[in-house]
């Protein structure tokens, strides 16, 4: 790879990264083809990428973006997923390296904080947008249900009155 090829790679490399909600960096020795194209199909589908370069490029590319400096982290394979949504790329890394002992997630970032292992493992039990915002969706509902419930019971209640009045006045006639 000549100097303008890898200026070309650093360049898209850092256009990737300057817009991730969160990057995750993992340890990939001993991952078969096969497993890491089930990861770049999993985060893909979530929208998020996967990307494989030699670490003294992806630390130049990350250098110039405005996330945590995580040069510390690149040491011998290294697989970079990041995705805009921040939740995604810890979520499905997470999960990868549950059922893949050889991937073994380092760290990351989500913008200007840097994350540890643990941390990554912490935001990936946390709800996604999709889902808070569900959530939240349902709590306003929720009160429109009962306000809804509370007007329309005494009109049930006059009915049940007038009904029962009504079958009162026929047994006794």
């Amino acid at each position: 790879m000549d100097r303008a090829e890898k200026r070309e790679l650093v360049a898209s490399l850092q256009s990737a990264l300057a817009g991730a909600g969160s990057i995750v960096l993992a340890q990939n020795a001993g991952l078969t083809v096969a497993n890491l194209e089930s990861l770049r199909r999993d985060i893909k589908k979530a929208g998020g990428q996967v990307k494989i370069a030699k670490n003294r490029l992806a630390k130049l590319a990350l250098k110039e973006t405005d996330n945590a400096d995580m040069s510390a982290l690149f040491s011998g394979p290294v697989v970079i997923a990041f995705a805009a949504d921040p939740m995604t790329a810890p979520k499905i890394a997470a999960k990868f390296a549950e059922k893949n002992a050889k991937y073994v997630v380092l760290g990351g970032a989500m913008g200007k904080t840097a994350l540890d292992a643990n941390s990554v493992k912490a935001l990936s039990t946390m709800p996604s947008l999709d889902e808070l915002r569900a959530t939240l969706a349902g709590m306003l509902k929720q009160p429109a249900t009962r306000i809804a419930s509370v007007i329309v019971a005494p009109a049930a209640g006059i009915a049940r009155l007038l009904a029962a009045h009504a079958e009162k006045s026929s047994e006794a006639a």
